[in-house]
């Protein structure tokens, strides 16, 4: 998984901020592979060098006052090929 990103990228989950490969490594440990986290696409969309990928999002993580099922919007900003960007929210479905 580390190959697809950029050696300065940034991950942003949910207002953290995860900087280089290193940071992104011990995030994705933690937070995708400790919390055995599935992800289900449902749609992704194309936007010049970006892309939107919209997911239902489960795991072995505390769900208390999250909506069920918990979609979550992955936006990747692709340069050289490669992860330069990911911002991962939860969007808001009631509007």
């Amino acid at each position: 998984m580390m190959a697809t990103f950029a050696d300065d990228a940034l991950v942003n989950d949910q207002l953290r901020d995860y900087w280089g490969k290193a940071a992104i490594r011990r995030w994705a440990e933690r937070d995708l592979i400790g919390e055995e986290l599935t992800i289900a696409v449902t749609k992704v969309l194309k936007h010049h060098d970006n892309f939107v990928v919209t997911a239902n999002v489960d795991g072995n993580f505390d769900m208390r006052g999250l909506p069920d099922p918990l979609i979550l919007a992955f936006y990747f900003t692709i340069d050289r090929d490669l992860i330069a960007q990911l911002i991962i929210l939860r969007n808001r479905q009631d509007i």
